[in-house]
């Protein structure tokens, strides 16, 4: 490792993963942050599975600690800042890692306490972690935020609420650079294309019915690039490009991570 985030403190927000045979997005972030000298608060709603991603980190010689909080709840993200304060002395990054998906449908089908369900927990996961950091990257000077959001927000989906929702986040994102960016705060968005992530393969196997080898192999066939999808590593490499010092002059940006698939749009 080149150590290109030493001496820093980064706060991933949804570093645990659904339960799976692959690495999830979160986790993923999280240990290659601390790997390239960062220390960082993980922090998920489940404690249990956070605590899985700081003893990975730990047992490669990293620092982390794990922190239980809501990010949709506006308390909890007022605690996961002051809580990176009190145990590491500043915030450096933010990395917004939360999403849901799951029973959504078209225009004409989507249920209003789905479409509720959705967009709350993945724009608020986003916004609230985001006000509460602010005021202490503003008083630094400094920072780097990485929103998670998806190609749906810009390719065709059946999905409206999810789609919607990582528009959303698209947008939310071009605004929270260009108010920041006086003050030295970064923000760009990453939006990952189709990535063998346990959320992704067994959530969809276990909502469809498909078996996963199947699934596996209709979700390769789909992606330009070499007919195969990404990996969690594929988004944590991305993510540690833009908080390092490497992406400095890049802000407002929203960098799609999917072996091509967005290129067909247009």
């Amino acid at each position: 490792m080149s150590r290109r985030l030493e001496g820093r403190v980064a706060v991933v927000v949804g570093a645990g993963q659904t339960p799976g045979d692959t690495l999830g997005n979160g986790r993923a972030a999280a240990i290659l942050f601390a790997r390239e000298g960062a220390r960082v608060l993980a922090v998920d709603c489940r404690l249990d599975s956070a605590e899985e991603t700081v003893a990975r980190i730990e047992a490669e010689g990293g620092v982390a600690h794990a922190l239980e909080a809501d990010a949709t709840c506006e308390a909890d993200c007022r605690t996961l800042v002051a809580e990176g304060l009190e145990r590491f002395g500043a915030i450096d990054i933010l990395h917004n890692n939360v999403g849901v998906g799951g029973g959504d449908a078209g225009p004409a089908h989507v249920e209003e306490a789905e479409w509720d369900r959705i967009l709350g927990v993945n724009l608020k996961s986003v916004v609230l972690p985001c006000k509460h950091v602010l005021p202490v990257m503003r008083a630094a000077a400094r920072g780097s935020i990485i929103n998670i959001s998806s190609i749906a927000a810009i390719c065709s989906t059946p999905l409206v609420a999810y789609k919607v929702s990582k528009a959303g986040i698209n947008a939310y994102t071009q605004s929270l650079a260009l108010g920041n960016a006086r003050y030295g705060i970064r923000a760009n968005v990453i939006m990952p294309g189709l990535i063998e992530t346990p959320m992704a393969i067994e959530g969809i196997a276990q909502a469809t019915g498909i078996a996963k080898p199947d699934l596996i192999a209709r979700r390769n066939a789909q992606v330009p690039l070499g007919a195969q999808m990404g990996t969690a590593w594929d988004i944590a490499n991305a993510a540690l490009f833009l908080a390092s010092d490497e992406a400095k002059f890049i802000t407002g940006v929203a960098l799609p991570v999917d072996g091509g698939q967005s290129a067909r749009v247009g």
